[in-house]
């Protein structure tokens, strides 16, 4: 007997929830590496959401990590699974809210955070995923589904509690209704233009000065006006490297650097002072990233250098603390730290409140691809500009994607293709899977045949 064909439902809902470990090797060519991660494997603890609609449509999300414990990070995605089958696309794509209210109201998980670490970061993944869905079922790029949104809606999405002593509802309505003035000619102009990037691609602390050179040179050649280099590690072998870089790029383009937490407070002022001759635009993540008072304390030892921080920030309640401190001149928001589009939305308008400029953090595997959307709409819809506002930009893994970033002259070209640009490559994911996918397989065997 044949089997009984499947009928696509009328009302489609998520049918299926699969997570994967996907690891690359990026370690072996000191790819991402800086003086508090020395060899990071770049990973994604990767989820999609299928459903049973009659066009295939499915949601895409992921979270960043360096490696070793990926598969922790799976595990906490697995757990939301009984949150999310049976769903109806309909009510999912009309109020992607919903996913990021009941999975961050849930009394049991929120008792691993709350509203940090890796279970929030799972649902971070999961909470972009049905951002995706919404995006490609209205057949828009996520930025644009943003940008075109009503404001009365936007607010509707985001959880004002623990910051509504500094930004509530009407606060953040009307700064939505005065993004919307002007929207279709900066639609227009960031269709044209793209949007303005920074290269951390040369300044990755393992690379040799002879590389730092030329992929210097070749960032300004490509249109880029600032660049970054990791530093943290050993002062004297800072000082070398900013002045071989500043020779590199000349007096005109900004150096932003990078300590990526490693110093106390006292270190981070008596570090930066001493590379302030060579003129660095920022210096970010110079200590915890939950230390708010100690970034106030350094913002004021090193003006005129700034501060930047965000990336390990890890919910709009410390951001809010941030800001109200005055303890950053930049903010640093990240698509896969915090729990997802909707805590983004809240960020983006506390920066707003503030009028902090946000530069968004994208150095991982598929961080690119996600936060030119939030830093577009942010353009378009909410602040109206790019002035001293750049995404950082890293040549690597983005072949691994079905919509990879396009860079034009130093910009990030608009994303055309509807959704969150999360989908990776279906050959990327048999290969890079981790522990059995083609490639981890073969490198065990080689290991094997060595001894």
């Amino acid at each position: 007997m044949s089997p009984t064909p499947q009928v696509p439902s009328t009302d489609p809902r998520i049918i299926a929830v699969d997570t994967y470990d996907i690891r690359f090797p990026t370690s072996r060519e000191l790819d991402g590496s800086d003086a508090m991660n020395p060899d990071p494997d770049y990973s994604a603890a990767y989820v999609v959401l299928r459903t049973d609609a009659h066009d295939g449509l499915e949601g895409h999300g992921f979270t960043f990590t360096i490696g070793r414990g990926n598969e922790i990070q799976v595990a906490a995605l697995e757990a939301l699974r009984p949150h999310l089958l049976g769903r109806s696309v309909e009510e999912l794509c009309a109020d992607p809210g919903s996913v990021s209210r009941d999975l961050v109201g849930d009394s049991q998980l929120r008792w691993l955070g709350p509203e940090k670490g890796v279970m929030h970061m799972a649902i971070g993944a999961v909470v972009n995923a049905a951002w995706d869905l919404a995006a490609k079922r209205a057949e828009k790029p996520l930025w644009q589904f943003l940008s075109d949104a009503e404001p009365e809606w936007l607010v509707g999405q985001i959880d004002f509690r623990y910051i509504a002593d500094v930004l509530n509802p009407d606060q953040a309505l009307g700064h939505l209704r005065r993004g919307r003035e002007g929207a279709a000619q900066r639609t227009d102009a960031l269709r044209e233009r793209g949007y303005p990037a920074y290269t951390t691609s040369p300044g990755w602390l393992g690379y040799s000065d002879e590389k730092l050179i030329l992929l210097a040179k070749e960032a300004v050649a490509d249109g880029f006006r600032q660049v970054k280099l990791k530093v943290g590690a050993d002062l004297e072998d800072d000082i070398r490297r900013m002045r071989v870089a500043r020779e590199a790029v000349g007096p005109d383009i900004r150096i932003a650097i990078d300590a990526n937490q490693r110093w106390s407070v006292p270190e981070a002022v008596e570090w930066t002072r001493a590379l302030a001759e060579f003129d660095p635009y920022w210096i970010e993540e110079p200590t915890s990233p939950d230390d708010i008072l100690g970034h106030a304390e350094i913002r004021k030892a090193v003006a005129p250098v700034r501060v930047a921080t965000g990336e390990h920030v890890q919910n709009r309640i410390i951001f809010k603390q941030l800001l109200q401190m005055s303890a950053v001149d930049v903010l640093q928001l990240d698509a896969a730290r915090v729990g997802g589009v909707n805590e983004n939305l809240a960020i983006l308008l506390l920066a707003a409140q503030y009028a902090v400029p946000v530069c968004p953090h994208a150095g991982g595997v598929g961080l690119c691809e996600l936060v030119q959307h939030l830093a577009m709409f942010d353009f378009v819809a909410l602040s109206g500009t790019t002035e001293n506002r750049v995404i950082e930009y890293v040549d690597h893994l983005h072949q691994h994607f079905e919509e990879p970033v396009r860079m034009v002259a130093g910009h990030y070209a608009a994303p055309r293709a509807p959704g969150f640009s999360a989908m990776m490559r279906p050959e990327s994911i048999e290969r890079y899977r981790y522990p059995d996918g083609t490639f981890w397989l073969a490198d065990e065997a080689a290991k094997e045949f060595k001894v």
